[in-house]
């Protein structure tokens, strides 16, 4: 059974920081890829951060570009993203996403390119 446990989330003031963790287990994680979304209320979850297999490739939506960093452990079987300058429109539940498709050469960032997903932590950035 694949779990996907997020951390790190908490409350924070405008040009803060916070790392988030994903731990995975109940899959082959070296092989996966992994990646961030978030869903502020009212509006619908979408993509944040992704990364390939091997950390070779990541993608990034526009708005965190320079200020987020998505990285992975193989040996650990968890996946980071690193938050910097943080803006209250980046408040939302953030979720932990894995691909089962092994080495995918372009991490996606779309929700269909992902097959199980965590609980979410939440992040509040007051302004």
């Amino acid at each position: 059974q694949v779990q996907l446990v997020e951390s790190g989330g908490g409350l924070v003031q405008a040009g803060g920081s916070l790392r988030l963790s994903c731990a995975a287990s109940g899959l082959t994680f070296s092989s996966a890829a992994m990646g961030w979304f978030r869903q502020a209320p009212g509006k619908d979850r979408e993509s944040v951060a992704a990364i390939t297999w091997n950390g070779g490739n990541t993608a990034y939506t526009d708005s965190v570009k320079g200020r987020f960093t998505i990285s992975r452990d193989n040996a650990k079987n968890t996946v980071h993203l690193q938050m910097n300058s943080l803006k209250p429109d980046d408040t939302g539940v953030y979720y932990c996403a894995a691909s089962f498709t092994p080495r995918r050469t372009i991490a996606p960032m779309t929700r269909s390119g992902y097959d199980s997903w965590g609980q979410g932590t939440q992040v509040t950035v007051s302004s």
